[in-house]
């Protein structure tokens, strides 16, 4: 079993910045696949950034590219979202995600029931 806590959300105001971070338990953590997906008000959760067990590989969804930067810790079992350039529509209850992803194309990354644990969301808010 593995858990994810999410942590460093909050109320920033629009170009600002914020970095998110999810602590995993276990050192299986550690080969795992870690992705962020975001939920706003009334929408459905959807792909933000994934990074691939071993660091080698991130992938972002496009409204985020450029300004979002998902990273690993040093310890491995821990990840970083840097969120730059942070607009309204950023707006959102962000989860943190593992998964089982290995030599797997780009898309799975992205698709939320590829992913085996889900921490309990961070929400950030973007005021304008």
């Amino acid at each position: 079993q593995v858990q994810l806590v999410e942590s460093g959300g909050g109320l920033v105001q629009a170009g600002g910045s914020l970095r998110l971070s999810c602590a995993t338990s276990g050192r299986t953590a550690i080969s795992y696949a870690m992705g962020w997906f975001r939920q706003a008000p009334g929408k459905e959760r959807e792909f933000v950034a994934a990074i691939t067990w071993n660091g080698d590989s991130t992938y972002y969804a496009d409204s985020v590219n450029g300004r979002f930067t998902i990273s690993r810790g040093n310890a491995k079992n821990t990840v970083h979202l840097q969120m730059n350039s942070l607009k309204p529509e950023d707006t959102a209850v962000y989860y943190c995600a593992a998964g089982r992803i290995y030599s797997s194309p780009a898309h799975h990354y992205r698709q939320a029931p590829q992913y085996d644990y889900w921490g309990q969301g961070t929400q950030v808010t973007v005021s304008s």
